[in-house]
């Protein structure tokens, strides 16, 4: 990983061992780059909706009822 990958928190749909070989259970939340999280989800580790921030704020992602609070939003 460089300086500058994106990260992302996630939470695991079923158990996962990461390239550092530390073994996660399901229902564990982790942070990972882009391009892991494009693996776990298509490997089904992850689905679409499955994050939370690191505070358990509700995803507020792709598919969310969920109000955007980022960037030019109004609460930000």
């Amino acid at each position: 990983m460089t300086k500058g990958d994106l990260m992302v928190f996630v939470k695991l749909e079923s158990d996962w061992t990461d390239g550092d070989g530390v073994a996660h259970s399901a229902g564990e939340s982790v942070d990972v780059d882009a391009a892991t999280l494009a693996t776990l989800q298509a490997e089904g580790i992850v689905s679409e909706g499955s994050a939370g921030g690191k505070d358990k704020n509700e995803w507020a992602g792709p598919g969310s009822t969920t109000a955007w609070a980022g960037p030019g939003s109004a609460g930000v």
